[in-house]
């Protein structure tokens, strides 16, 4: 299962970005959960928020919630984080993967992962 993050760059504090996850060869993209994932430099992995499959139900980590939106296009194969009020510590490689939990996301352990797309917040 190949996904690819794409979206990234370097954008002013205070701005926004859409990230996008592609998974076009995944035929079963639409039954499973999806989540995004971010590493700063020299810190480890950090859950950010997992969408169900419905598209419906999202859960965020508190460090994002407000600022950060996950959505999904099922049809597309597609998963969207939209990021706003950016802030420097924000500037990290975003992830997208299957995984599930915080804990299979922040360990790796479980799911198909992309090779991440960087995000860089500063003036």
């Amino acid at each position: 299962v190949q996904l690819v993050e794409s979206g990234g760059g370097l954008v002013q504090p205070g701005g926004s970005l859409r990230l996008s996850c592609g998974a076009p060869g995944f035929a079963f993209f639409s039954t499973h959960f999806m989540s995004w994932v971010r590493q700063a430099p020299g810190k480890g992995l950090e859950w950010l928020g997992t969408i169900y499959s419905n598209g419906r139900d999202t859960n965020y980590a508190d460090s994002v919630k407000g600022r950060f939106t996950i959505s999904r296009d099922n049809a597309n194969k597609t998963v969207y984080l939209q990021m706003n009020s950016l802030r420097s510590e924000d500037t990290a490689l975003y992830y997208c993967s299957t995984c599930s939990s915080r804990t299979f996301c922040e360990t790796r352990s479980r799911g198909y992962w992309g090779q991440g797309t960087q995000v860089t917040v500063s003036s």
